[in-house]
């Protein structure tokens, strides 16, 4: 819904000034996961800005990264790192991507409020979600078949997830959905359902258990609600929340980039629910981007 609002606020510009165009629109395409975020970012640098226009779209990262190569966006989302494959498609073009890191997300495993566990290693994480363990009576549950949701291939959350959780494939049985509310909204009304989220999508969210993690047997779990859990590496799935650029950037780019990162930026990143950026990440925004 809030993503309709802002494109029908966007038209409505279009209707009463008749001046602009796409080409005087900062385009932005990509993550799902960063997409209220930087919805809510747009809304508040264009209250800021009168006469500077932004446009948010989602489709998944791998997506907003296609765009960026074929020249169809300014800044693309992207909850992963771009892939070598793509820097190789984007250097074939004369596009050279540059990252920035503007949030940082505790990535989130959601089961129902009617589920009765609450914490889950990676090892019997990724046996859940490469299909080798099927009934959640094997951790100590109720005897129910366990039920998967996922996202699509295009999303770099499924693409993260596979990398750092599975190290192999999904099951053949996982839902795949389009978004993380959607997930959200499926584990709500399934008791025997398991999925995976940004962070932003959970924090206030009625009817789901938010996971406690521990990177192996006999480690601590820790929570993706914890800023301290996920900026100190203890929470074993947190991630950079990253946009791609072509070269370095400027004009109506560095200008928006430079508002997310700002301290007011980054307060919104902390409303919507997901964390400001750590030492590390300001100072590789710094050195990769002068920013």
């Amino acid at each position: 819904m809030k993503k309709i609002l802002i494109l029908l606020t966007i038209a409505l510009m279009f209707a009463y000034t008749h001046s602009v165009s796409a080409d005087d629109m900062l385009q932005i395409k990509g993550s799902d996961t960063l997409i209220n975020l930087v919805q809510r970012l747009a809304e508040r640098y264009m209250e800021k800005n009168g006469g500077k226009y932004i446009a948010v779209t989602g489709g998944g990262s791998g997506t907003g990264i296609a765009a960026l190569i074929n020249g169809k966006c300014d800044i693309a989302n992207a909850s992963r790192l771009i892939k070598s494959k793509e820097i190789e498609q984007a250097n074939s073009v004369n596009v050279d991507p540059k990252r920035v890191v503007v949030a940082v997300d505790g990535l989130s495993v959601i089961v129902s409020k009617d589920n009765p566990i609450d914490k889950l290693t990676m090892d019997e994480l990724g046996k859940i979600f490469r299909g080798e363990v099927t009934n959640w009576q094997e951790f100590g549950g109720k005897n129910m078949p366990i039920t998967l949701y996922g996202r699509q291939s295009n999303s770099g959350t499924f693409d993260f997830f596979r990398e750092v959780v599975l190290k192999g494939d999904y099951s053949p049985k996982m839902n795949r959905m389009n978004g993380n509310a959607q997930i959200v909204e499926a584990i709500k009304q399934d008791a025997s359902g398991i999925g995976y989220v940004g962070v932003g999508y959970v924090k206030n969210a009625n009817g789901v258990t938010v996971m406690r993690v521990a990177s192996r047997a006999g480690a601590d779990y820790a929570s993706p609600l914890s800023a301290q859990d996920v900026k100190s590496g203890k929470y074993p799935i947190a991630r950079p929340l990253n946009q791609y650029i072509n070269g370095t950037p400027k004009g109506a780019a560095k200008d928006f980039i430079l508002f997310e990162l700002s301290e007011e930026g980054q307060r919104i990143v902390e409303e919507e629910g997901f964390f400001v950026l750590p030492n590390e990440y300001v100072e590789f925004n710094r050195n990769s981007m002068g920013l």
